[in-house]
């Protein structure tokens, strides 16, 4: 464009006027700041541009305000929301990028700036750099400690994995599930890189987390997030500061098993445990039933051995006190020897007995000869007789021939003076040849004498009469 002619050059006036054949007329500010920015933006409608970043701001409108700089200059540049959210990374200051946009003006401050379209990191360097520097911000807010590490669950009931459903990532972990310990797995599907991804891979985490335990859905008691191998680049969305805080943030234990043994993510350190593997991810989730089994089967012989041990530790307790206790031979033997003793003492006491019985049996019996027993019987008759005569002779009936009589009592009694005899109310008197009752003359006059004139008087006993 050829510079635009200028008049012949005249003193200056104090008022503007327009000059003859003057085609230079005067223009508005916003007439040249339009026309500034058709040129800026015809001139550099694309344009990449390799800086690094610095005063990078989010405002709450979502775009992101920025400026690229190296050592001699800098350039303002905007990057809308809409284009903002499609980013794969989070832009921050000392990163150096490449980002790929126009060049505009911005006439409120008449300056110009760069509209990006596209941002990338600019090489594998500022890409670590960026991992390191992210690594050290997350690390200083204590995501990364190890107190903050829970106890994986010894045999969760659900297991959740957050992966691609159609890599082989999530039939390595069903396969090996399946050969352990089969258990009900439900699969978060995911981007598991480019664009989007690490927002869906958070979005899954914090799901997962907010699952009811008792909804329709069961709520995992385990969650995998795991991706095959790749670069560092295939693998960037687990090192994003969403999907690092969505784990940390996790309600339920979570293992992250990203990319093979040599890769490590921000999401590892984040995890309650890291698997080199996803096949390793599921091992670590499960035991081997068949290890179980012979654990259990294990517990249960130990179980029985300690019900049994109380009562073995008992018999052979019982039996070494049992030993300890004298025998029933040694407790009975002086009993047994005193037996003994008594038994051979009461054996000569009946021999010694029955010697002596014999002794005076023999003695007895020699005094018990024929002629000593008649001479003993002849003895014994005379004394008899002897005793019999008399007794005869005192007898008192025996008088009663020689012309006595004998008085009596009516019991039998034998009286022998009068005045016994005065006293009782009836006498018998004993003759010879027989009896003869009589009433004493002293009881038949008091009867007469004190008996009523008119009563009869009583009859006489029989004289004579024989009783």
């Amino acid at each position: 464009m050829s510079p635009p002619s200028h008049p012949q050059e005249e003193p200056a006036g104090l008022v503007a006027k327009d000059a003859a054949g003057d085609n230079a007329a005067p223009q508005s500010v916003s007439e040249i700041s339009a026309l500034l920015k058709r040129t800026v933006e015809d001139r550099f409608g694309f344009v990449r541009v390799r800086g690094e970043l610095s005063g990078v701001k989010r405002a709450a409108s979502g775009h992101i305000y920025l400026a690229l700089k190296d050592e001699n200059a800098r350039l303002d540049g905007v990057m809308w929301r809409g284009t903002a959210a499609r980013l794969s990374f989070q832009p921050e200051d000392g990163l150096e990028v490449v980002a790929t946009g126009k060049l505009t003006t911005y006439p409120g401050r008449s300056n110009y700036q760069m509209v990006i379209e596209r941002m990338e990191v600019a090489g594998e360097g500022a890409l670590l750099a960026l991992l390191a520097r992210t690594k050290a911000r997350l690390e200083a807010e204590g995501l990364f400690a190890p107190a903050r590490k829970r106890a994986l669950p010894y045999l969760p009931d659900v297991i959740g994995v957050i992966t691609s459903p159609t890599g082989a990532v999530i039939r390595d972990i069903l396969h090996r599930l399946a050969d352990r310990f089969p258990s009900r797995v439900l699969v978060w599907p995911v981007l598991v890189q480019g664009q989007g991804a690490a927002e869906q891979v958070a979005a899954a985490l914090r799901g997962f987390s907010a699952l009811p335990h008792l909804g329709a859905i069961p709520r995992p008691d385990l969650v995998i997030v795991a991706r095959g191998g790749g670069s560092i680049e295939d693998l960037w969305a687990f090192n994003e500061e969403t999907v690092v805080r969505a784990i940390a943030e996790s309600q339920i234990p979570v293992i992250s098993a990203v990319g093979h043994e040599t890769d490590t993510t921000l999401a590892d350190f984040a995890a309650d445990r890291r698997a080199p593997t996803p096949t390793a991810a599921a091992e670590m989730a499960v035991p081997v039933r068949e290890d179980l089994l012979v654990q259990l089967t294990e517990l249960a012989v130990r179980k029985r051995r300690a019900v049994q041990r109380p009562l073995q530790l008992g018999r052979e307790r019982l039996a070494a006190r049992a030993d300890r206790l004298p025998r029933l031979e040694s407790l009975l033997s002086p009993q047994a020897q005193r037996l003994d003793e008594v038994t051979e003492r009461l054996r000569r006491g009946l021999t010694d007995r029955t010697a002596l019985a014999r002794g005076a049996l023999q003695h007895a019996g020699a005094r018990l000869s024929l002629p000593l027993l008649t001479a003993r019987i002849d003895r014994a008759r005379d004394r008899l007789e002897g005793a019999g005569r008399f007794l005869h002779s005192l007898d008192p009936d025996r008088v009663l021939q020689r012309g006595y009589a004998r008085v009596t009592a009516g019991d039998g009694r034998t009286l022998v003076s009068r005045a016994r005899a005065a006293d009782e109310a009836a006498l018998v008197i004993h003759f010879r040849d027989g009896m003869l009752g009589v009433v004493p003359a002293d009881a038949a006059a008091g009867r007469i004498a004190g008996r009523p004139k008119s009563a009869a008087r009583p009859a006489a006993p029989e004289q004579g009469k024989l009783l």
